[in-house]
């Protein structure tokens, strides 16, 4: 690599810490600009609904890479910069002004919360949950405990503010439509189980509803349904999804479509400009369509192959896309193709009344997507039937005396 090259990465999460590491891991010696629009180097996000929510982690706790590991790498950090305009012909993109020019750009600028539309959105008490800043009010919001909280939305982050939430000693209520927790991203099935789960930590599950408008005169004093039924709280949680923050690669005119549009090294409609982590909608060899995924270890594992890409490396990512979640005694990891799990059959392995169970979803007798739930020690088996891409024996995939390796081929 000349030493004259600069390569320049947008974005503040995991997905940019990974990359910049890889890049110096692969030998790149040229000169790296890293910018953040928030104040602190980049950092994880899953903790802030998980430990650093509950009060079990700190924030230091979420930096992959300390600010002296920029200084150390001959890494430029410039945090609290926003970058404003991007001209892929010239390559030069805007950063707080000032123009900056590249011979490689990573676009890694991550995803926000979808907003609350209604009545009341602005009120004080209504809360979402990205950023650590966002993390840090609603949990002193949550800490006192006996506050009335009213949730938004019954996916991944609802679910782990409600515990959270019961954990400090809340009354908590999720309002959602579908019929159960969970229902897009597990199914109707597997979702039931997390609604059980909830039911019986103390949260009113309001399924099949939806809020109209949030209630109060300055400040939140409750939620009006879509059915006009009002519910009084103290504090809302809007966790109604994300949506990717495009609006750098679509003002100079990439090809945007959920997401910046990548082939499967990440390199988008404009030469030399890549994308990566929760904004990317990334070409996957395996099923051979875009997918974008906003999971922890899509951010870990597409930062440390787009690193290796920006450094020069031919790469090709086809990694099973895998997430993680705790609330209160349960733990549970998701690998598979959520693509092709939708509407898949689901063949259950272990005590699903007592949570320690398997569940794999199955399509012409091919496992692809897989879920354990306290159970340990599995999840490179099941990437493993999921990569195999076999019939498998369903009875046997079911029968927990029956070693999940014996199914995968030799």
């Amino acid at each position: 690599m000349a030493a004259a090259e600069r390569i320049v990465i947008i974005g503040g999460g995991l997905t940019t810490a990974r990359a910049v590491e890889s890049l110096r891991d692969e030998g790149f010696d040229g000169e790296v600009v890293v910018a953040t629009r928030e104040d602190r180097p980049p950092y994880e996000r899953p903790p802030l609904s998980k430990g650093y929510l509950l009060g079990t982690d700190d924030a230091a706790s979420t930096i992959p890479l300390p600010r002296s590991w920029y200084d150390e790498h001959d890494v430029e950090l410039r945090t609290g910069a926003e970058a404003t305009a991007l001209d892929v012909d010239a390559h030069v993109v805007t950063i707080d002004g000032e123009p900056v020019s590249y011979d490689r750009l990573l676009l890694a600028t991550g995803a926000r919360p979808r907003s609350f539309s209604g009545p009341g959105a602005g009120l004080t008490g209504v809360h979402t949950l990205r950023t650590l800043h966002d993390a840090t009010h609603l949990r002193t919001a949550l800490k006192p405990g006996g506050r009335r909280v009213a949730i938004m939305g019954a996916g991944w982050i609802g679910l782990e503010v409600a515990a959270a939430a019961r954990s400090y000693g809340n009354e908590v209520t999720v309002i959602a439509p579908g019929a159960v927790p969970l229902a897009s991203a597990v199914g109707p099935e597997v979702g039931a189980v997390f609604a059980s789960l909830h039911a019986e930590h103390g949260v009113e599950l309001r399924m099949g509803a939806g809020v109209s408008a949030v209630r109060g005169k300055g400040r939140v004093d409750g939620v009006i349904l879509g059915t006009g039924e009002e519910l009084d709280a103290d504090l809302v949680v809007v966790g109604i999804g994300a949506v990717p923050n495009t609006e750098l690669a679509a003002s100079a005119r990439l090809t945007v479509d959920d997401g910046i549009v990548t082939d499967d090294g990440f390199r988008t409609s404009a030469p030399d400009v890549f994308a990566a982590g929760d904004v990317a909608n990334v070409r996957h060899p395996v099923l051979d369509r875009h997918l974008r995924v906003e999971h922890w270890a899509n951010a870990q594992n597409q930062g440390q192959a787009v690193g290796r890409a920006l450094a020069g490396a031919q790469v090709v990512y086809d990694e099973i896309p895998y997430f993680f979640t705790d609330q209160y005694d349960l733990g549970m990891e998701y690998s598979g193709y959520g693509p092709l799990a939708d509407g898949a059959s689901v063949v259950f392995r272990g005590d699903v009344a007592a949570r320690e169970f398997m569940a794999f979803w199955v399509r012409e007798r091919r496992v692809v997507a897989g879920m354990n739930v306290n159970v340990w020690d599995v999840n490179d088996a099941v990437q493993a039937l999921i990569r195999a891409d076999v019939p498998v024996d369903l009875t046997a995939l079911g029968d927990p005396s029956v070693a999940l390796e014996s199914l995968i081929p030799a």
